[in-house]
């Protein structure tokens, strides 16, 4: 999916670019947008350039999954014409003149060329209406900062800040000395480019890095704008390398205190088993999330929580690893009693018993997490509770208790077929009557 291990030593021969050589190595759908686009911004007389990753991933020879472009005009007004053709959605944010269309599964993104000043590092930036120069002027980084335009007598790749030559030399450089001061999460985004394709930072932006994570520019960004761009590393083909740079930089600890602990904790741990290969399946985002959660305590955890604004599936994975953490003690003592390990583990998100299971260093307690991953969750008893209702078990807690019962068992091995389960829920039944009525049980 991406390019890894340095820049392609044939890039110059990349170099030539057109909008309809870049057209035929698109999908469907992919081409029915860019043609669309294409099209309208000609009958409307407006300039429209596809810029940004696009025109670097085309150059890389990599697939192109997104297509971003800048129009010197109405991209909100253009965008909604698109969607009409395509048949699509648009979503608007009229504050930066932007527009998302979506069509099917795909999605394209236009943006009114613009300027950008910064009244308060960190903050979003105040924007004005601007030239497609303006516009490459306020990118993040030189090797996203080049356009190419869609008019039929373009002339070419148009780049005014050397990405052509980064590109080459496999370097990620700001634009200006002020870029990561300007918007911090840039930080992150320069670690994540320089993983994924093997590059290096330049290294004055390296020093430009430094001294903003120094001078606590950082605390400037929101915990919302933080998270958003871990998801994007977290969402990259392997985010270990990227992790692990950003610690090594500071970053995380920039993000919050307590993500000091990764590097040092699961975070290591996780990365050294994939570089040994050590690991029967490469690691996923789960577990690189879980990684950066393994070595904190609950409250710790729940400060990072919060502070990134944290939710769903995600929150209770980065909790429940704790919860399996400090569980060890407990896990290692059931390890042989099914329906214990079962019990201690059942109401705990799946993906963070699997990632632990590769964090842990006790072999034992790997191998019963990986076994309940595995194998126990998934076992049920054969009867249902329907079948309990017809054997005459009242409607209520108790059809519940005797199916958990009736799992456990079968867990334990204390029955191994249906008319098993059948005969041990009739003499729970019959107990639970003598129970009621006054009967003895003997």
């Amino acid at each position: 999916m991406y390019v890894y291990g340095g820049p392609p030593t044939s890039l110059l021969a990349c170099r030539p670019l057109s909008v309809d050589s870049l057209t035929a190595s698109l999908d469907d759908g992919r081409r029915a947008a860019l043609e669309a686009v294409r099209s309208l911004a000609l009958e409307a007389g407006v300039a429209v350039y596809l810029v940004g990753g696009p025109v670097r991933d085309a150059l890389l020879g990599s697939p192109l999954l997104d297509l971003d472009f800048s129009v010197v005009g109405d991209a909100i007004g253009l965008a909604r014409r698109v969607a009409e053709v395509l048949d699509g959605r648009v979503t608007t944010h009229a504050r930066f003149g932007t527009a998302t269309v979506a069509f099917g599964e795909r999605r394209i993104d236009l943006v009114t060329a613009r300027r950008e000043t910064y009244a308060q590092p960190g903050q979003l930036p105040q924007v004005a209406p601007g030239s497609i120069a303006d516009d490459l002027a306020r990118r993040d980084f030189t090797i996203n900062a080049m356009a190419l335009p869609l008019s039929p007598d373009g002339p070419g790749i148009l780049e005014l800040h050397g990405g052509l030559d980064d590109l080459e030399a496999g370097l990620i450089r700001s634009l200006h000395r002020g870029s990561f001061v300007d918007d911090p999460t840039r930080l992150l985004r320069a670690v994540r480019y320089e993983q994924r394709f093997g590059f290096r930072i330049e290294q004055d932006s390296l020093a430009d890095m430094t001294a903003c994570v120094a001078g606590g520019y950082m605390d400037g960004v929101s915990g919302d704008r933080w998270r958003h761009e871990l998801e994007r590393i977290l969402e990259e083909h392997y985010p270990g390398p990227a992790l692990s740079r950003a610690s090594e930089l500071g970053l995380l600890a920039g993000i919050h205190p307590s993500l000091a602990k990764a590097s040092g904790g699961g975070l290591r741990k996780l990365s050294q088993l994939t570089g040994e290969s050590r690991l029967p399946i490469e690691p996923e985002a789960d577990d690189w999330l879980a990684a950066l959660f393994s070595s904190l305590t609950f409250p710790e955890a729940e400060s990072v929580i919060q502070g990134l604004r944290l939710s769903g599936r995600r929150a209770v994975l980065a909790r429940d690893t704790i919860a399996v953490r400090e569980s060890e003690p407990e896990i290692r003592a059931a390890s042989q009693r099914l329906s214990e390990l079962s019990g201690l583990l059942s109401g705990l998100e799946p993906a963070s018993v699997t990632a632990w299971a590769k964090l842990t260093d006790d072999s034992s307690v790997a191998a019963a997490l990986r076994r309940y991953a595995d194998e126990l969750r998934h076992v049920r008893p054969c009867l249902s509770g329907e079948t309990l209702l017809e054997m005459g078990v009242p409607q209520g807690p108790l059809v519940g208790a005797i199916l958990a019962g009736l799992r456990d068992a079968r867990l334990d091995g204390l029955v191994n077929s249906k008319d098993e389960e059948a005969a041990l829920a009739q003499e729970w039944l019959s107990r639970h009557r003598a129970k009621i009525s006054g009967q003895s049980l003997l």
